[in-house]
């Protein structure tokens, strides 16, 4: 078994966009035999300015949902040859990927270039830069491609 990545996270917002990073991921730790921790974070830094109402709740909820749909779609993807734990997390996405990945001595992060656009977003462009100034590992960001139907 190596040494080098026993341990892989891979940050999902599930959208078509991270589809080739989530792939990749899961083909590097089928490779060295990794761990895989499928996480998503729900960015709760964007309900903290605002106060919260029912909508914001709703919301909230929705992306909740949606993460939960997120990493159960990555680990469909692992099949039964890789061992994976998924993860809904809350906070500054950057942050908790970060945090998480000194938590569990992660040894590679794998993220896309591009998450989703407009409201559906989950930021992971911007995640994708934070994360590889403040990552206590190497980062591998996989560009994603963009069609303009997937936009």
């Amino acid at each position: 078994m190596s040494e080098i990545f026993n341990k892989i996270l891979i940050a999902t917002d599930g959208s078509k966009r991270t589809q080739k990073a989530v792939e990749k991921g899961l083909a590097i730790a089928r490779i060295h035999k990794s761990k895989v921790y499928a996480v998503y974070v729900v960015d709760t830094v964007t309900f903290t300015s605002i106060p919260m109402d029912v909508t914001w709740e709703n919301m909230y909820q929705l992306l909740k949902e949606e993460g939960e749909e997120a990493v159960r779609l990555v680990k469909e993807m692992a099949g039964v040859d890789i061992d994976i734990e998924s993860h809904v997390l809350e906070g500054n996405p950057a942050l908790e990927i970060c945090k998480f990945s000194r938590d569990n001595d992660v040894d590679l992060i794998v993220l896309g270039t591009l998450g989703k656009s407009g409201i559906d977003r989950l930021l992971l462009g911007s995640v994708a830069e934070k994360v590889v100034r403040i990552a206590p590992c190497p980062v591998m960001v996989i560009k994603s491609e963009v069609s303009e139907t997937s936009k």
